[in-house]
């Protein structure tokens, strides 16, 4: 009886998973559709093929690991060897375009020049610094230097309005501080002048090698034109070494030694290396006799009257930027990752960017005495080249070639007129935020020189909205009125011999590479406007 009701039990259990199934099927059956019936934003896979007919069918969804999904949605794994290009991080890369416009802008320079000359005493509210602690911290800072720092309202007023409205220009300074202050140092230990000297630089150019002022004095150290041909700074049409780091901070070095032996006192000697000894000596007359700075402060310039104020409070917030919690943002090349190669033959920086791939403002930076970007060969000078030190080796290394190609460059300019300045090829250019010399230069392939002589522009500086007219090195290559962007050619490989491109590979490496190929033949054989490459892309180096 047992056995029975056990296989009754069976039977009915089987029956029912039939009739389940059955009605699965049925179901899904229902859900079949052709072409025709496909509705938008809707997946469906092949279900079954009768009498020729395809049927189609709802996917079902899956579960993994807990989610539900579609298995068409399966995202697959890009293959890293077919990857065209390598993308920069596009944060580190705003970043890097922000630091270069900052080492080549000269607003800063600007605001300090302007800010000296219009310094006021009045009371500044600063809470977060008490006359008290300032006190404290200037009679620390006056045992450790020659300098008389002792605590005046004077003083006070011009540090605490440098803290409450100066913060972010300071910050800036700090980080330009660190490519500088290694060299002043040693120059200023040279002529056994206080290093607290270096700070005198900040007040007089905000660092900035090209800065020039409205009477002409230029470079870090602002030398006018008869005083540093009288310290062995020379000007010509190429070069102004007065923007020459080195050369500036060796001459403004020997130059206060010599006031200091004059006035035996150093806060008189940078007052007179703003306004010369003679209007330091009236003001001496002037004020009776009295030779303390703060004493005859009232008889000076006005602008001298304000250059030892903003050199002491410069020097107090460099001295306790910790205290006060600034955080400078470093440079991208230190002072000792750089060094210098004497130059053989005329070459220009563009060519030098060309070759080494170093940034072109970065060069700039590096090299600011070359007033035209051109490096000259004059008998008797020994001028150099400084390059960050990953890119000396192969410029060493490759000497002949690079010279050879920048001959090669030099004598296709010795034409009268290129063709570019023929008929009405001259685009005019509006200025956008963001933009710079070296930027524009590059989007037209030409010089930075170019464009600064066919607009008459004497510095780098530029203002947005500011028109400039451009004679682009390809004219037939810029968009017309009606497009923005021009239609690359398709170019054929078939037959010729073929290059894959490579990290840290330039056109000028790659045309090295391969015996009787120039960097004109590569750009003309793949339709190449620029010198940017992509890691990954196939060139034609053979015709």
């Amino acid at each position: 009886m047992r056995f029975k009701n056990h296989l009754l039990f069976t039977l009915v259990v089987l029956f029912s998973a039939c009739l389940f199934a059955q009605d699965s099927i049925s179901k899904i059956n229902k859900k079949r559709v052709t072409e025709k019936d496909f509705k938008k934003a809707k997946t469906d896979v092949v279900d079954t093929i009768i009498e020729g007919q395809t049927y189609y069918k709802p996917t079902r969804p899956t579960t993994v690991d807990g989610q539900t999904g579609n298995d068409k949605k399966i995202t697959a794994v890009v293959d890293s060897t077919k990857i065209d290009s390598l993308l920069d991080n596009e944060m580190a890369a705003k970043l890097d375009k922000k630091w270069l416009e900052e080492l080549y802008s000269n607003s800063l320079f600007d605001t300090i020049y302007k800010s000296v000359q219009e310094l006021d005493y009045k009371p500044v509210d600063y809470p977060e610094l008490s006359t008290d602690t300032l006190k404290a911290r200037l009679e620390r800072l006056n045992a450790r230097t020659p300098f008389n720092v002792e605590y005046n309202p004077s003083l006070e007023s011009v540090i605490k309005r440098y803290l409450k409205n100066r913060r972010t220009s300071m910050e800036r300074l700090m980080g330009l501080s660190h490519f500088y202050f290694p060299m002043f140092e040693e120059a200023l230990d040279k002529e056994d002048i206080p290093l607290e000297v270096k700070y005198l630089a900040i007040v007089e150019s905000a660092l900035k090698p090209r800065a020039r002022s409205r009477v002409g004095a230029t470079g870090l150290w602002q030398f006018m034109f008869g005083t540093g041909k009288e310290y062995g700074l020379n000007v010509s049409s190429y070069v102004d070494e007065r923007r020459d780091p080195i050369k500036s901070t060796d001459a403004a070095a020997k130059y206060l030694a010599r006031l200091y032996k004059i006035f035996g006192d150093w806060d008189l000697a940078l007052a007179s290396y703003n306004s010369g000894p003679g209007n330091v000596s009236k003001a001496i007359r002037r004020s009776g006799g009295y030779t303390n700075y703060w004493n005859i402060r009232q008889n000076l310039p006005r602008e001298t009257a304000g250059y030892l104020p903003a050199f002491l409070a410069t020097m107090y917030i460099f001295e306790y930027a910790h205290e006060h919690g600034f955080k400078p943002e470093r440079p991208k090349h230190q002072y000792i990752e750089t060094d210098t190669i004497r130059v053989k033959q005329m070459i220009t920086l563009d060519q030098v960017a060309e070759v080494t791939d170093v940034n072109i403002e970065e060069l700039q930076y590096l090299n600011p005495s070359y007033k035209l970007d051109i490096i000259p060969l004059v008998e008797g000078k020994n001028y150099t080249l400084r390059l960050p030190r990953y890119a000396i080796g192969s410029f060493v290394a490759n000497e002949d070639k690079i010279y050879a190609f920048a001959k090669a460059e030099f004598d296709k300019r010795e034409k009268p007129l290129p063709q570019f300045f023929e008929n009405d090829t001259k685009v005019r250019y509006r200025v956008r935020s963001g933009d710079y010399l070296g930027k524009i230069a590059r989007k037209y392939g030409v010089r930075v020189s170019s464009i600064k002589r066919w607009n008459g522009l004497r510095s780098h500086n530029l203002k947005i909205g500011q028109r400039l007219t451009i004679y682009p090195r390809n004219p037939t290559a810029m968009p017309s009125s009606s497009s923005k962007s021009s239609t690359k050619k398709a170019v054929s490989t078939a037959g010729k011999k073929t290059y894959k491109v490579k990290s840290g590979d330039s056109l000028w490496s790659i045309a090295q590479k391969f015996s009787g190929v120039s960097l004109q033949n590569l750009k003309d054989w793949n339709d190449i406007r620029s010198n940017k490459l992509k890691i990954g892309m196939t060139l034609v180096v053979s015709q």
